[in-house]
């Protein structure tokens, strides 16, 4: 498959650019159809959204899922400052322009809800609906760390701006306490295998690493924190081990566009892979309702 063409929405996918950076994306579905981006989150790949994908592509969606910055082997520049919320955004607008859609659908997970509270907020001429899974709203997470137990839960966030340790713990004995801990909170054993072995490759855990490392040096950080206007469905789980009720609950203080909070009960952290027929179910609710 070759890249397609700008404004070409008939060309399918399996690349995209941004500078001398070349991405991996999976497209399917029909390529007229609207436009779905789903945004994947850490440790995760594009294949978080596997048993997604065929639901939205069997409604008529044209479904694009990138592995993003970091996550591609052709994108993984070096340092923290290439991770910054705007570059990380001005990557999905890339994808989107090589796609041929002026307007999208955009499904983020996890830090890939980071990356589409972002898009939603600096770019809401571009996104026709916001769907956000497990991430609350950047300001209503910040809230939540002097009002909750939020700040226990992301004791990993600062465990990850120590340089080189959480390369060594993650990837020692050939990751074997990596994988074991995705499978206990509700990743299938395949695909922890499939994100291990991405995380193994050369450069690319400090690459993932430098989303959350990056978040110090980033003057943009608080774009996130802007209100958001653009329809917005919020989903989260009960069995979170990341992120609490309370930022959940928050969140809708920083939405002004229609807003719609949803809770899988029973459901951990690990929504798309967990969880997949209720995630077609709703992201197929929300695009439907603001075509």
């Amino acid at each position: 498959m070759s890249l397609a063409r700008a404004g070409d929405k008939t060309a399918a996918m399996d690349h995209f650019t941004r500078g001398d950076l070349r991405f991996d994306v999976a497209d399917a579905g029909p390529p007229g159809g609207d436009t779905i981006i789903l945004l994947h989150g850490f440790p995760e790949t594009s294949a978080s959204w596997r048993a997604v994908t065929p639901g939205l592509a069997g409604a008529g969606f044209r479904v694009l899922a990138p592995d993003q910055r970091g996550y591609s082997p052709g994108a993984r520049p070096a340092g923290r400052r290439a991770y910054t919320t705007a570059e990380l955004a001005g990557d999905i607008l890339a994808l989107a322009d090589q796609a041929g859609a002026e307007r999208f659908h955009v499904v983020g997970h996890d830090w890939g809800g980071v990356v589409a509270w972002v898009l939603a907020t600096d770019h809401p001429e571009r996104v026709r609906t916001l769907t956000v899974l497990s991430t609350p709203h950047p300001r209503a997470l910040a809230r939540s760390m002097v009002r909750s137990s939020q700040a226990l839960r992301s004791w990993y966030a600062a465990f990850f701006q120590v340089p080189v340790v959480p390369e060594r713990v993650i990837l020692a004995r050939g990751g074997r306490q990596f994988r074991r801990s995705l499978v206990r909170d509700g990743v299938p054993a395949d695909l922890a295998e499939r994100y291990y072995q991405r995380m193994s490759q050369p450069g690319a855990l400090t690459a993932a690493l430098n989303w959350y490392r990056a978040v110090p040096l980033d003057p943009g950080a608080a774009r996130g924190s802007a209100t958001v206007t653009v329809p917005t469905l919020y989903v989260w789980s009960t069995r979170d081990l990341a992120l609490g009720r309370r930022p959940a609950e928050l969140t809708s203080d920083h939405v002004t566009g229609p807003y719609r909070f949803e809770v899988l009960e029973g459901a951990s952290h690990w929504i798309p892979e967990e969880r997949p027929d209720d995630v077609v179910r709703l992201v197929l609710e929300q695009v439907r309702a603001y075509p």
